[in-house]
């Protein structure tokens, strides 16, 4: 299927999944299928750079927080549309990625890993002083009360926006998969040396894929602040969305733009299902043991352990 196509498929899909879901009256599932989402955007994100490219990304809380406050900084200045906040803070973090990928994928392996959490780190700081954002004591947001296309609750409105990001997500992931792009990229993730000597531009690739990756995990916390009605730093720059969002790519299959996305939706689901039923608390243990499980049975991921079995038959 050509990117044309597949971009067209994905957006008709999201469109009919939004007008089949509006029909659910309890608006707890449009909360818990948000959540999820952004975890599929955020999983994706990260699987550009570090599924296609081998580099692993520790930073990933760092982008995120950048789209929400960006949000929260708009929100203050002007009070914008969400659309308008949601561009704004993917074009920041962005940015961002571009430039940490110029100072930084000049190093490989831990020491790239070890400048991304150092990053994260930094911007935490830097956001704990901020007063104009809230500083260490948060900010309030209020939702808009006027909805578009008749709609009740605010919740639909970004539950509709994330399914929407998440097609674009998923599209982008998949055209860079199938480009000249991604197959630099996966030379570079197997034998990077060697790939510069045939005359791939491993710089360029891998600052474009942290260009990427950063917008996209941006994009995912732009609406963060809206969801909450209020944000602050530890929410923000939370543990959980590092580990989940490495977690994910790892269970579901790294090397496909499915991989993210099938690990998202199960991990992301169990921890939905877990944290209603029993504790949020359990969240990060069910994430270490899932991982062991599959790095264990299936390291390739449930795409690539599904993929193998195609092939024996």
């Amino acid at each position: 299927m050509t990117n044309p196509r597949f971009a067209a498929l994905a957006f008709a899909a999201a469109i009919a999944f939004i007008a089949a879901t509006m029909l659910i009256p309890n608006d707890y599932y449009f909360s818990a299928a948000y959540t999820v989402l952004q975890f599929v955007i955020l999983a994706t994100a990260w699987n550009v750079l570090g599924g296609y490219a081998g580099y692993v990304n520790f930073g990933s809380a760092a982008f995120f927080a950048v789209g929400a406050y960006s949000s929260v900084f708009l929100y203050k200045a002007v009070h914008p549309p969400l659309i308008v906040s949601i561009a704004v803070g993917t074009v920041v973090a962005g940015l961002l990625g571009m430039a940490v990928g110029y100072l930084t994928l000049r190093l490989r392996g831990v020491f790239f890993a070890i400048a991304t959490l150092a990053l994260a780190v930094v911007l935490y700081t830097f956001v704990v002083n901020w007063d104009y954002v809230g500083g260490a004591r948060g900010a309030y947001i209020l939702q808009p009360k006027d909805l578009p296309f008749g709609l009740k609750r605010y919740i639909h409105v970004l539950y509709m926006a994330m399914v929407l990001m998440t097609a674009a997500a998923l599209v982008i992931a998949r055209t860079i998969e199938t480009s000249a792009i991604g197959r630099g990229l996966a030379a570079i993730r197997d034998d990077e040396l060697a790939a510069e000597c045939a005359g791939v531009p491993t710089l360029r690739l891998k600052i474009l894929a942290a260009t990427v990756s950063g917008s996209l995990m941006g994009m995912a916390g732009t609406t963060f602040p809206y969801y909450l009605s209020y944000v602050e730093p530890s929410a923000a720059f939370n543990l959980s969305y590092a580990v989940n969002t490495i977690a994910m790519p790892l269970i579901g299959g790294m090397t496909m733009w499915a991989g993210p996305l099938v690990g998202a939706v199960l991990l992301g689901t169990v921890q939905q299902v877990v944290q209603v039923t029993v504790s949020s608390e359990w969240n990060l243990l069910i994430v270490g043991v899932l991982l062991v499980v599959f790095v264990t049975l299936a390291p390739n991921g449930i795409v690539g352990w599904v993929a193998r079995l195609r092939r024996k038959r």
